[in-house]
């Protein structure tokens, strides 16, 4: 099987560098790439994440380097992300409990899952979830996706999340005992001490109506403090791993595979790597 990835980034922004990180290790070590966002249109790069006079406030530094500012700017303006799989056109939603004929549509949804995942899984050697703000609002709850992740799980395949799309593996969760898959595992991701308070920032919105409304936007505190998501995903058996104070967070306790922020993603591309090519199951703890 030719050596693929899967993709799925944030119609409301991603961060450009927990894309350019990974794929351009990816690219160079021969694997080719499938993109996916939550309706199928164009993700564009979060501006910041262009910008490489941006100020982090947390960090009191700017994070965006010249070299990822320019490389995030040349696949924001190609046609790399024009056209990706629209997770909605491809797999339905589970049905509602109090649906009519609720028994037979759930039997019908998983017979569909299960193509699905022929096609979207056992095609792909790794699933790549980058991060930023936009995951927040399109891809943490987004029940496709977790359908789509339980699939990486079930077949025993790398799954590697960034940033904010950690929590898309905290809530991703069978639907019949409803524990986090996640749970006992150990996992890094945004530290509270790195939180924005203010600030958070999104590259697209969309109205009422699906329709793009053709601007960006500026709110207070992110939607949640993702450390303490994940603190209590992991259970009491696992772990999360903060790094405060490190410049670098990154985590693999297979077949998970978790980058605090920006400047893990390259890391996390060449973990990538080695994990799919000389099986390494545990970095970092």
């Amino acid at each position: 099987m030719a050596k693929k990835i899967l993709v799925v980034l944030s119609e409301w922004g991603y961060w450009g560098e927990e894309l350019v990180g990974p794929y351009d290790v990816l690219k160079a070590a021969g694997y080719s790439f499938d993109f996916m966002t939550p309706k199928g249109r164009k993700p564009p790069a979060l501006p910041p994440s262009m910008d490489e006079s941006y100020m982090d406030p947390p960090l009191g530094k700017c994070v965006t380097t010249s070299h990822f500012a320019r490389r995030t700017q040349e696949i924001d303006g190609s046609e790399l992300l024009s056209n990706p799989i629209s997770l909605e056109d491809v797999l339905p939603q589970m049905p509602y409990f109090n649906s009519e004929n609720f028994g037979h549509e759930l039997e019908r949804f998983y017979a569909i899952r299960e193509e699905f995942w022929k096609l979207y899984v056992d095609e792909y050697d790794a699933l790549l979830l980058p991060g930023g703000s936009g995951p927040m609002v399109d891809m943490v709850n987004n029940e496709r996706l977790h359908n789509l992740i339980l699939g990486y799980l079930d077949r025993d395949k790398l799954i590697a999340a960034e940033c904010y799309c950690v929590t898309c593996l905290a809530f991703a969760r069978d639907w019949t005992d409803r524990t986090s898959i996640i749970n006992g595992k150990h996992v890094t991701g945004h530290a509270r001490e790195y939180d924005y308070k203010d600030g958070t920032g999104f590259a697209q919105m969309y109205g009422y109506d699906n329709q793009p409304m053709n601007t960006s936007a500026n709110f207070g505190p992110p939607f949640y403090p993702l450390e303490y998501i994940l603190r209590d995903a992991v259970g009491p058996t696992g772990k999360f791993h903060g790094g405060v104070g490190h410049t670098l967070s990154t985590i693999l306790d297979y077949p998970f595979l978790t980058g605090r922020s920006t400047q893990d993603s390259t890391l996390v591309g060449e973990l990538m790597v080695k994990c799919l090519e000389q099986g390494l199951k545990r970095y970092g703890w």
